[in-house]
């Protein structure tokens, strides 16, 4: 079979599948073709250069496509079935341990880097790091002195600890003392601790602590899209008290921890950004403000620890 061939035979089978979302099926087209493109690791305008300037399969290529297709039409997310998900500038192993990145948490990390970059140094905290792609993405773009990343998933830290060591900023404090600015060329080492939410924290003064929390109430899962509910782990997607308890540990703890003029910038489900942003002005936050994605939606909280 040629690669076109291989492409339309991988579309029409997503097409068909009962087990993906009617979303999935309805877009098959572009579904195969980034599995395809996955697994070939090129990009999709690529992939179109492949289909033209170079239309022949080259050895093991439709063998790896038709394992990650078998994967995908069980009804496994794309990014696991691929092994990897782009976030940024960043290409980042993700598995069922961890969720899967979202382009709308990229907007989190504009923020964040945003309302650091008037004070360059100090450090940048990134709370249930998951696959490591906030941490990750402010150790290679921000100017911090120091990087560290926490989640109470063990699983989640091995995950985000290989990918930080495959782009050369897996790091610590003992390795790398504050005074010796031990950034790299690919930027600012990461540290890694175990612990929920501030737990982990309890020697740290921080420039800015940003998070993606689960924010997902239970009663809400059943309506959930099955790739996400049957796949992703529920300690990165669900949250007691409404889905506003994790919330609200960040926000009452980050006080302790944050410098004074620290950022809090925590995304935000939009349907709970109001009670957020009532918890933080309780707690005492000043310029406490709501950012939208590119979407529209309510999408980041930023509130700064007063100066003083």
């Amino acid at each position: 079979m040629t690669l076109r061939e291989v492409v339309n035979r991988v579309v029409k089978l997503l097409g068909d599948c009962a087990a993906l979302e009617p979303e999935v099926r309805r877009d098959a087209a572009r579904e195969g073709r980034l599995l395809v493109a996955g697994v070939m690791q090129l990009s999709p305008g690529g992939l179109a250069q492949r289909l033209v300037v170079e239309p022949a399969l080259k050895a093991g290529e439709a063998n790896a496509i038709e394992q990650v297709l078998h994967r995908r039409l069980r009804g496994e997310p794309l990014a696991y079935a691929l092994g990897h998900a782009a976030f940024r500038d960043l290409v980042l192993h993700v598995d069922a341990r961890v969720l899967i990145p979202r382009p709308e948490t990229e907007v989190v990390v504009d923020e964040a880097l945003r309302v650091a970059a008037g004070r360059p140094g100090g450090i940048a905290v990134d709370i249930g790091t998951g696959s490591g792609a906030i941490a990750l993405a402010l150790a290679t773009e921000g100017h911090f002195d120091r990087v560290i990343a926490t989640d109470i998933s063990t699983d989640a830290l091995a995950v985000a600890t290989a990918n930080a060591e495959a782009l050369g900023l897996y790091g610590s404090e003992a390795a790398h003392p504050p005074s010796s600015t031990a950034a790299t060329a690919a930027g600012t080492p990461v540290e890694f601790r175990h612990g929920a939410d501030l737990a982990p924290l309890q020697d740290v003064s921080a420039r800015v602590i940003v998070s993606n929390p689960p924010y997902i109430a239970y009663e809400e899962a059943i309506a959930l899209p099955p790739s996400v509910r049957d796949w992703e782990p529920p300690v990165a997607l669900f949250a007691p008290n409404s889905g506003l308890a994790r919330y609200a540990e960040l926000v009452s703890g980050a006080r302790r921890v944050l410098e004074p003029g620290g950022w809090l910038v925590l995304e935000l489900d939009a349907n709970r950004a109001a009670p957020v942003v009532t918890m933080a002005e309780a707690a005492g936050y000043e310029d406490v403000q709501v950012k939208q994605d590119l979407a529209g939606r309510d999408r980041v909280l930023l509130a700064r620890s007063p100066a003083s």
